[in-house]
């Protein structure tokens, strides 16, 4: 893989999440909805590693391991949130910024929301794209195997606690409760722990080629977000104010790791 292809690849990736997040936006005027961003984070990955797959020169197994696993990664989640934000009123958080911005939101949403997701989107696929670009080692490692197995630990706490957390919503008796069943007994945010693994396991893949090291930071920018930003901090601020029992369901269970639930004292 020559410099020039190093640069090349990245940059052809930004501008077909870019080119794909202003398709988006263009929908979202139209039917007054920024909501849909949310559908198109996961595809956007899955769209970097086809390009980085088709068009690098990296080792074929390890491109093709990352392509397959961002693909199940990321079209399931798109597909989940497409579902479930279907016919849905726009996300309270984009709501907001479109009272703030007034008439003004349509533009302002195509940087603010579209373009900023884009970009930060790019920047963290770019632990994916060092992966699947670099031609040695010319066989899989150890790393990549374990990369593989804590990408599949997280694939299933994300999956699995999104699809209890559906179910429970759909029963109209657990309507103003806390879902505290399933994975969500050992864990507050076992889907946000999902995609912390998830993104820790492709860094292990990266690591594997020379000079990987770098894309730690993608796995920690993700972290973050979800430990300190907009992930358990946000859900959590709208959960206390909109479920009563969530103090109690705070005080037993553990915030984002899983860990056996503490016993009600009796």
């Amino acid at each position: 893989m020559t410099m020039e292809s190093w640069i090349a690849i990245p940059m052809i990736n930004l501008a077909t999440v870019g080119a794909m997040m202003t398709v988006g936006w263009i929908f979202s005027v139209l039917r007054r909805n920024v909501t849909i961003v949310d559908s198109l984070w996961g595809l956007g990955f899955v769209l970097v590693a086809g390009v980085a797959f088709w068009t690098g020169s990296g080792f074929g197994g390890r491109s093709l391991l990352v392509l397959v696993l961002t693909a199940c990664w990321g079209l399931r989640l798109a597909g989940y949130l497409t579902w479930r934000n279907w016919g849905q009123a726009e996300d309270h958080r984009y709501g907001q910024w479109r009272e703030k911005s007034g008439q003004g939101f349509w533009i302002v949403s195509l940087f603010k929301v579209f373009w900023l997701q884009a970009l930060f989107l790019w920047f963290i696929s770019l632990v994916l794209q060092k992966a699947q670009l670099s031609a040695e080692p010319s066989r899989f490692t150890a790393l990549d195997l374990v990369g593989t197995a804590v990408w599949g630990v997280g694939f299933v706490f994300e999956s699995v606690g999104d699809w209890q957390l559906a179910r429970f919503k759909a029963d109209p008796k657990n309507r103003g409760r806390v879902m505290d069943q399933g994975l969500w007994a050992w864990s507050r945010h076992p889907n946000y722990f999902g995609e912390f693994l998830i993104w820790w396991g492709f860094f292990l893949v990266a690591l594997a080629t020379p000079g990987g090291t770098w894309t730690i930071i993608s796995p920690i920018v993700i972290s973050m977000v979800l430990l300190k930003m907009t992930g358990v901090p946000l859900t959590e601020a709208a959960l206390k104010t909109r479920r009563p029992g969530y103090a109690d369901y705070i005080e037993k269970t553990s915030t984002f790791f899983p860990w056996p639930p503490k016993k009600d004292a009796s």
